[in-house]
């Protein structure tokens, strides 16, 4: 059983760190904690919830139905982002209002998509249609699903493919260069807009992916469905350290192994008070997190 949990631990990790990337992404460039982006990964289930019910009656299923819908759902998903980012956040930001009424206006996009999503499909559950074919793989005492091992692959191919649009290309440069300076920066030229934009539809991309493969493995949706797992992997974030993409990363992990181990030992109702009961011991001890570092702004 010890090994079992192992992977049960990776595949709960690899879907906080994909969300957690997404909130320490725009934290990153506009110091901005986006509560939305739960609800975005619910928004991203049920784009993709509609899209296979159609493709199967085209393909019947298989990789072309998963490829499609990856595709055609992060890009859905991103639009949502930069329609967010366009119409709740901008406007805040070109008033240069104070921070907390961002905060209150992200947890109201939160509201929103949850209860427009309620108002138009009900509040019935529905159940995610089947793309790949369940099969399993003996490893020593441990079964482990090929839906198991696609999650947990995508988390770090996801993971990869960010440190080097972050590291590597000139949007990143740029996203790194607002996160550091971002009075300075417009007047190298940078359209920050544009950037903030890209951040935007590139944390609600990879949204998309995690909730995809959610879908796929928990198939069992409703409106509300982003709201906890959101939640944790903030907390994943703060833990890791938010403004650090390893650091987000690696939080998820860090929670995905505690709630699966405490369930070995407690009953599962307990998971979520452990959660954020470690979340409240970190911003007491180590408001950073693990990886993240303290900055000194001058006044």
């Amino acid at each position: 059983m010890f090994l079992q949990n192992i992977f049960n631990a990776l595949q709960w990790g690899s879907f906080y760190s994909m969300i957690a990337l997404g909130y320490c992404l725009v934290y990153g460039v506009l110091r901005l904690i986006n509560f939305a982006h739960g609800d975005i990964f619910m928004t991203a289930c049920y784009i993709a919830f509609f899209l296979v019910t159609a493709l199967l009656g085209v393909f019947g299923g298989g990789i072309p139905v998963l490829v499609i819908t990856l595709i055609v759902t992060m890009a859905a998903t991103a639009l949502v982002g930069i329609f967010i980012e366009r119409v709740a956040y901008r406007p805040l930001r070109r008033k240069g209002v104070n921070r907390l009424y961002v905060v209150i206006t992200a947890l109201m996009v939160g509201f929103i998509l949850e209860n427009g999503n309620l108002a138009l499909l009900g509040a019935s559950s529905r159940r995610f249609p089947t793309i790949l074919a369940e099969q399993t793989i003996s490893v020593g005492p441990a079964i482990i699903t090929n839906l198991k091992l696609l999650v947990i692959a995508a988390a770090f191919l996801v993971f990869g493919i960010l440190q080097f649009i972050v590291r590597k290309t000139s949007f990143g440069m740029a996203m790194r260069a607002i996160s550091y300076d971002k009075f300075a920066i417009p007047l190298m030229g940078i359209p920050v807009n544009r950037v903030i934009t890209f951040t935007f539809a590139l944390g609600s991309g990879l949204a998309a992916v995690a909730g995809i493969l959610f879908g796929m493995s928990y198939p069992i949706l409703d409106p509300y469905m982003g709201t906890i797992i959101g939640w944790k992997a903030f907390i994943a974030a703060v833990v890791g350290g938010i403004g650090d993409i390893k650091g987000a990363f690696i939080g998820g992990f860090i929670l995905g192994f505690i709630e699966i181990f405490i369930t070995v030992v407690l009953p599962s109702s307990y998971k979520d008070l452990f959660s954020f009961v470690i979340l409240l011991i970190i911003l007491v001890l180590k408001p950073t997190g693990f990886f993240g570092v303290a900055r000194s702004t001058k006044i």
